[in-house]
């Protein structure tokens, strides 16, 4: 066999691989999902998806404030700000002996931020808290999920993070939030 019939073989059989993966690659409706944060906003699927790190950075900003004051204002015997460590903050907040992160989606696997995310885990332990993360929505990255459990996290998504939030503050965030649903319709002018 020539070298450009063995290579021929092989790009035959890793193209129809891959066509084979491609083809059979199921896209969940994460797209279209909704959660209370859009709903607050009547954001659209089609909306964030115009430019979705711009609203998974806003949504994820808004949530992390939100978390924070529910828990400043509810319970303020139990509540800390964050501490820093250098320029950094691995956490967004203290509750009791729980150093809290909190999180709008968890879409990147990126080694980088994993291994900062298990550094964050240990300085969190070394000042004595738990580490925690609250993360609104349950669309995450799996792998990316798994390693931040492996790192030293206590995870909670979507419904357990809300309870996790009502448990530790007494508030019921979530029926909150359902009962301002659209409430805060933003304004597009374009």
């Amino acid at each position: 066999m020539s070298k450009k019939e063995k290579f021929n073989s092989i790009f035959e059989q890793l193209t129809r691989e891959y066509q084979d993966n491609f083809s059979k690659k199921e896209y969940g409706d994460e797209n279209n999902d909704y959660d209370l944060l859009m709903d607050l906003f009547n954001i659209s699927p089609e909306l964030k998806r115009e430019n979705r790190q711009f609203w998974g950075r806003q949504l994820g900003k808004y949530w992390e404030k939100l978390v924070i004051s529910v828990f400043n204002i509810f319970t303020p015997n139990k509540y800390k700000p964050a501490f820093k460590i250098g320029a950094d903050e691995p956490i967004d907040l203290i509750v009791d002996n729980y150093g809290v992160d909190t999180k709008y989606r968890i879409g990147s696997g990126d080694a980088g931020t994993l291994k900062k995310f298990k550094q964050y885990a240990e300085l969190v332990k070394s000042k004595g808290y738990e580490p925690v993360f609250l993360i609104l929505r349950e669309d995450n990255l799996p792998a990316a999920i798994t390693a931040i459990k492996n790192g030293g996290w206590t995870v909670y998504t979507g419904p357990d993070s809300l309870n996790f939030i009502k448990e530790n503050s007494g508030f019921d965030i979530k029926k909150y939030l359902e009962d301002n649903k659209n409430r805060y319709s933003i304004n597009r002018t374009n």
